[in-house]
């Protein structure tokens, strides 16, 4: 495999300044090593956000039992404060994307905060998510899957967007006065998040892991708690294994989200995930057998799960099969042209204008994916007529905005290196202006795939 496809396939493009990976065993090493990514340009995790939430809350409490000017300013000084979080999350996303030597380990954060997806919304995922993708996903992304299933199942965040601190057992000390069991949080971690659609498992499973799950809550600061007078007493068979007794614990949930975590089906309907994500929408089963023997071998290890994928000849097909979804396609822009540095720093209006409107206007509203399964994956989706106009309308205004826009032969080389066609270095030669040239690589079709 050719260093720039590593880079455009499973990586966050290429960089005039930044050397490409020679092979999948420096992309491992990367990945394994220290997150030089996160250290340079670190990103508040959940505590310090919802820490801020909880403020704004406070204060809009206290205005409306004090209606003084010094009181109101108060709640709209901490509400622009909210705002402009919530773009410099993505500003520092774009930032760590466009600045790194470690781009599978961007892609992955992305494609795990997907496939745990969490919506922002109101209350404690008010312009929080971010911070629990930092917290619970990024540190466990090459590790056993089971440690990431447990650290996002568990987690306050998806507590909070499934409303499992509503859920109740039937039979425990609050059930038996009142409330019911809510099978939200069960049925996606089935689903969606290993077993899938199609896996091996029934309605009496999902009732069962529902009841395992009573007790956990969120507490007022935003933290997740077991609550053993909402847990259902008495053991739970979920896919013919016990879990839990009287008392229930929380130890419980954890044993049984690890076997989930390396029961075949979750082997299969994960490792097809990966390869839909990172190689081709229809991948070759190959592939896919590789990756399940690979998960099965190392009980989930991720790691090598990556390793299968990343040494298997489809993914040195020098076809690009895969549409960059709008957030790839805007890192990579920002990285072919040197433009990510100091980006979470940056003015409001900045990164709004180069960020966060352009993802709106693709049809990817930045930390809004529709629902649990997060962001549609297949080319469709995202290559409309709409879609399209607003990624060459991307193009055009930020070729444009440029100051000192490159020479686009040698941007288009910097950019795509042997993936561009004869017919888009002509174009790009061709263009009456610098910024027409660069515009039209931004735009082409190369560019838009990976």
């Amino acid at each position: 495999m050719t260093p720039a496809l590593l880079s455009v396939r499973f990586g966050t493009g290429l960089s005039p300044t930044i050397p490409a990976p020679e092979g999948p065993d420096e992309v491992l090493a990367r990945l394994t090593g220290p997150d030089a990514a996160a250290r340079a340009v670190p990103q508040p995790g959940w505590e310090p956000k919802v820490a801020e939430v909880l403020e704004l809350v406070r204060l809009r409490k206290a205005a409306r039992d004090d209606a003084g000017e010094e009181a109101q300013e108060a709640v709209r000084t901490a509400t622009r404060a909210s705002a402009e979080g919530f773009h410099r999350d993505l500003g520092r996303t774009l930032e760590r994307a466009a600045t790194t030597a470690d781009g599978f380990r961007e892609r992955l954060w992305w494609f795990w905060a997907d496939h745990f997806a969490v919506a922002d919304g109101s209350g404690l995922l008010r312009r929080t998510t971010v911070g629990y993708h930092e917290d619970a996903l990024r540190p466990r992304m090459a590790g056993p899957f089971g440690d990431l299933l447990v650290a996002a199942t568990t987690h306050p965040a998806m507590l909070t967007y499934l409303d499992q601190s509503r859920s109740v057992g039937p039979n425990s000390k609050v059930g038996r006065r009142g409330g019911g069991l809510n099978e939200n949080l069960a049925r996606e971690v089935l689903e969606l998040h290993s077993l899938g659609v199609r896996g091996g498992y029934d309605q009496t499973d999902v009732r069962s892991l529902a009841e395992l799950l009573t007790g956990l809550s969120v507490d007022r600061t935003g933290l997740t708690v077991f609550r053993e007078n909402r847990a259902e007493p008495g053991a739970e068979v979920i896919l013919g294994q016990s879990y839990g007794g009287d008392p229930a614990r929380r130890s419980d949930i954890e044993a049984a989200l690890q076997d989930i975590a390396v029961h075949p089906d979750t082997a299969r309907h994960l490792s097809g995930k990966l390869a839909r994500h990172f190689v081709a929408d229809d991948p070759p089963g190959d592939l896919i057998d590789a990756m399940v023997a690979a998960w099965r071998r190392t009980d989930g290890h991720l790691r090598e799960v990556y390793r299968a994928m990343l040494e298997h000849p489809a993914a040195r097909d020098p076809e690009l099969r895969k549409v960059r979804r709008p957030l790839d396609l805007l890192a990579a822009g920002m990285r072919a042209l040197g433009l990510g540095a100091g980006l979470g720093e940056a003015g409001i209006r900045r990164i709004r204008m180069a960020a966060t409107a352009p993802l709106a206007r693709m049809g990817q509203d930045w930390q809004r994916p529709p629902g649990p399964q997060g962001w549609p994956e297949a080319a469709e989706a995202w290559i409309t007529p709409q879609g399209l106009a607003a990624r060459i309308e991307w193009a055009m205004a930020t070729a444009r905005d440029l100051t000192d826009p490159p020479d686009p032969r040698a941007f288009v080389e910097g950019a795509l290196g042997p993936l561009a066609r004869d017919a888009t270095r002509f174009a790009a030669g061709a263009a009456e202006t610098r910024a027409d040239g660069v515009a039209l690589v931004l735009a082409g079709p190369e560019f838009q795939r990976r």
